[in-house]
């Protein structure tokens, strides 16, 4: 299994959400959020990429004695949330990363709005992004950070609810989600999964 920092090669982080501005503040739109803040950390900004994606290459956090973190390729794909699959398919294959070095940082309604968790395969829960990358892929089995994004109150459909905007209220404490779900990612890739889960998801 290649989940840890001391394994050689890059990673590839996806961030999931739909283009254009009228989407830019949905909740469905959290994993690309994220991928901003990291890129937003390392000071670089995200190009256009040829595989129908938006594109950077970083460093992820810090290894042992406070080098820079291992190596990866930041994305958000150009398309709708439905058709990510290729994209992510076309950036594993331009730059040469295994499958087993992808994480897909996406929303989820199943866990708790503001938490964060860390997991490798499994399935989809409905989301029609992390649906399209297995179809496209053929396999389930790459790294997710989910970000809970809560159920919908009362009867509201969930297609609706995860394409609204955050409330006022859950946009004041986006800033800490969004910083805590990057520092996930840096963990994964630094740590590997199972340390990385211990400490993302110890009680706060």
């Amino acid at each position: 299994m290649i989940d840890a920092v001391s394994d050689s090669g890059p990673w590839l982080v996806v961030g999931l959400g739909n283009p254009g501005p009228g989407y830019a503040g949905n909740r469905h739109n959290v994993g690309a959020m994220v991928v901003d803040e990291i890129v937003r950390r390392s000071g670089d900004t995200l190009r256009t990429h040829k595989a129908r994606a938006v594109a950077a290459q970083v460093r992820l956090g810090t290894g042992p004695g406070g080098v820079p973190g291992p190596a990866a390729v930041v994305a958000v794909p150009s398309c709708y949330m439905n058709e990510s699959g290729g994209p992510v398919k076309a950036l594993l294959s331009f730059f040469s990363i295994p499958t087993e070095r992808l994480v897909v940082v996406h929303d989820e309604l199943d866990i708790d709005a503001g938490a964060i968790r860390l997991k490798r395969g499994g399935g989809e829960g409905g989301h029609n992004g992390l649906r399209s990358i297995s179809s496209s892929l053929g396999t389930k089995d790459y790294h997710r950070v989910r970000v809970g994004i809560g159920r919908p109150p009362g009867r509201m459909d969930p297609a609706d609810f995860v394409l609204r905007d955050f409330s006022p209220a859950e946009r004041k404490e986006l800033p800490f989600v969004l910083d805590e779900a990057a520092d996930a990612v840096e963990q994964l890739v630094t740590l590997g999964l199972l340390d990385a889960q211990q400490r993302v998801h110890a009680p706060r």
